[in-house]
């Protein structure tokens, strides 16, 4: 008997509170990484009505307006209209920003130091990372959260552009898609939820979100005739964003992975430089689950990596092919310690993380995407991968 069930995922709109506070962090980890490729950076933010706070641990060379930097991201997610309470020119913001711990700093430095077992970089903090890939899509994620990252991305195409005056930085999106035999059939409901101005009607809302974002993101052949469609279901979304709901970095870390098709690990990507293993790692874990999925030795592939503050080398690296593989998952383990360097020092080098880049990947996912500056999406290790199975 087939085996049938539904899976969903959300994306937010950029002007979610959560990942206005994703972006400001990272506008700041880029901002540092522009001058000084050597910052330190753990940025947390938190928005709420009109106020800013930046909180946590910096250390750079790099000299420049924090409260610019802040405002400019703000402003350019378009948080400019005159009846919006969190507002970029508007805002209050308080800096809580100090300098990174000592004691942190000499775990990941290169260098010696008491104690220490090495003196190679080793990784910021201890934990656990996972990266994930498989073959529902063209960008080799699961179905349901690229199609709600999609919508995501065409609704904010089409507010930058002006194409509805009404439209408003915070939004929602979800997909649920029917799987028969762990393969996408067709999408049984979608749920697109957009903050507006006040004088915009349902019926223009619900008909310009249809036509325009739903039928322009999503495959004519998942949607079926029993597909469900829900727009503002609560009839009314004119208040929203810090003003409507409070925000945090880190808060949206299922939107930013593999909308729960994968597992997460333990920690929030915005906001840290590479030296967080929490980032850096993920980035290859996703790098080495795409590569493998690519390189025809599995249709759905996790890769689990885990570390210890201050140590190089990953204390354990595990993969799960989910009984899809066409070589022993032994192979492939060991093909991935061969192909793959997975020291934090050589993670960084590889996928050239020492640029000011981050803001590419604060919104609609930070994997699944094919601007040339994301590394990790590269499938160039597929002939690498292939000669050492062999």
């Amino acid at each position: 008997m087939a085996k049938s069930y539904i899976f969903s995922s959300e994306s937010v709109g950029e002007g979610h509170p959560d990942k206005v506070s994703d972006t400001i962090s990272d506008a700041i980890l880029d901002a540092c990484l522009a001058q000084d490729r050597n910052s330190r950076v753990a940025c947390e933010t938190f928005v709420k009505s009109n106020v800013v706070c930046v909180g946590g641990e910096i250390t750079t060379k790099a000299k420049f307006d924090y409260e610019q930097v802040i405002r400019k991201a703000i402003r350019d997610i378009g948080y400019v209209n005159d009846d919006d309470v969190f507002h970029a020119d508007k805002v209050f913001i308080n800096n809580y920003l100090t300098a990174q711990s000592p004691d942190i700093a000499q775990g990941v430095d290169a260098r010696k130091a008491t104690g220490k077992a090495t003196a190679e970089q080793g990784a910021g903090d201890q934990g656990l990372m996972f990266g994930y890939a498989c073959d529902e899509t063209s960008e080799l994620m699961p179905a349901p959260i690229m199609y709600s990252h999609r919508l995501g991305r065409q609704l904010t195409k089409l507010r930058k552009a002006g194409k509805a005056k009404w439209l408003r930085p915070d939004a929602k999106t979800q997909v649920s898609v029917q799987y028969v035999d762990n393969r996408p059939v067709k999408i049984t409901n979608v749920v697109v939820s957009t903050q507006h101005a006040a004088e915009a009607s349902n019926k223009v809302i619900r008909d310009f979100i249809t036509r325009e974002v739903i039928e322009k993101s999503i495959p004519k052949k998942m949607l079926a005739r029993d597909t469900q469609i829900l727009i503002n279901p609560t009839g009314r979304f004119v208040v929203g964003g810090p003003e409507g709901d409070s925000g945090l970095t880190g808060r949206k870390i299922i939107v930013d992975t593999y909308g729960g098709m994968g597992r997460h690990g333990g920690g929030a990507f915005s906001g840290k430089d590479p030296s967080k293993v929490d980032r850096s790692a993920a980035y290859m874990g996703r790098y080495v689950a795409k590569n493998i999925v690519a390189a025809g030795l599995a249709t759905r592939c996790e890769i689990q990596f885990a570390y210890a503050i201050g140590y190089p080398k990953p204390v354990s690296v595990h993969v799960d092919t989910f009984g899809t593989n066409t070589v022993a998952e032994g192979k492939i383990v060991r093909a991935v310690n061969k192909v793959f360097q997975l020291k934090p020092a050589d993670i960084v080098k590889h996928l050239k993380l020492l640029r000011p880049i981050y803001s590419l990947t604060t919104n609609y996912g930070h994997f699944g995407k094919n601007q040339k500056d994301i590394t990790w999406e590269k499938t160039d290790k597929i002939a690498a991968l292939q000669r050492v199975i062999k």
